[in-house]
């Protein structure tokens, strides 16, 4: 709650997207591991978007540095990734696979992803990118119906609306192959997830809140998936197939 009874949003342009409450401790994190080894056209992307109206609504580079260790280290080479915004979190996939892999890039709308489709393709790696416009429910029913998808992709990135969060779920196990694995953003939601029902909120945060806390509890109660929360920028949980 901000001064003389304002509620302000959770997550909004004045404000980093970190879980860590202490800014001078994330600016070293940032300016020690991260900023380093961020590729040039990372960098680019990422000043392009933080001048953006929804530029909170990025991946922040230190979950996109993970992010790509990760897809490293499993020997990624197809991914999926459900909400895109400028695509911060594509190219940092794009640039962690091999040069023959794909990631299947899924948003309601390419008006955004636009905005960062030069930067990607100046960093040579649009021809890894298959972007896909509309609604992901649909696109990904037609990966498993009509392009033999099940089973064929290694990681997939969930970073969009929030109340669907389940039924991508569902569809993402099954295209997503045993030994892979499912990643989702925002899970800690700004830390909202464990205060008080009664704290003040806004409505759309009160919303987003409680599809967080549904999801979280669907997954810490599902045998198919291996889970970890980690506390990186927004929280995200990882889950590894294992049926």
């Amino acid at each position: 709650m901000a001064a003389h009874g304002e509620v302000k949003d959770i997550h909004r342009s004045d404000s980093t997207k970190t879980l860590l409450k202490n800014e001078a401790l994330y600016e070293y994190m940032l300016n020690t591991m991260v900023y380093p080894r961020e590729h040039e056209c990372q960098r680019e992307l990422r000043l392009i978007t933080q001048q953006h109206t929804y530029g909170f609504m990025a991946s922040p580079p230190d979950e996109g540095l993970l992010l790509s260790m990760l897809l490293k280290v499993m020997g990624a080479r197809n991914t999926i990734e459900v909400g895109v915004f400028t695509g911060c979190s594509v190219l940092a996939a794009a640039l962690a696979i091999p040069d023959d892999g794909r990631v299947v890039a899924i948003d309601v709308s390419r008006e955004y992803f636009d905005i960062g489709l030069p930067v990607i393709q100046k960093a040579g790696v649009a021809h890894k990118v298959d972007f896909r416009e509309g609604p992901a429910l649909p696109i990904l029913g037609k990966l498993l119906t009509d392009e033999g998808g099940e089973g064929k992709f290694d990681f997939a990135f969930v970073d969009a609306d929030k109340g669907s969060y389940g039924e991508y779920h569902e569809q993402l196990l099954r295209l997503v192959r045993v030994g892979g694995v499912l990643a989702y953003d925002n899970t800690l939601y700004g830390g909202s997830v464990a205060m008080p029902d009664d704290t003040p909120l806004t409505e759309g945060d009160r919303k987003v809140r409680g599809f967080i806390v549904a999801f979280n509890a669907k997954i810490a109660g599902d045998k198919r998936v291996e889970a970890v929360q980690l506390p990186v920028a927004d929280g995200i949980t990882l889950c590894r197939r294992i049926v």
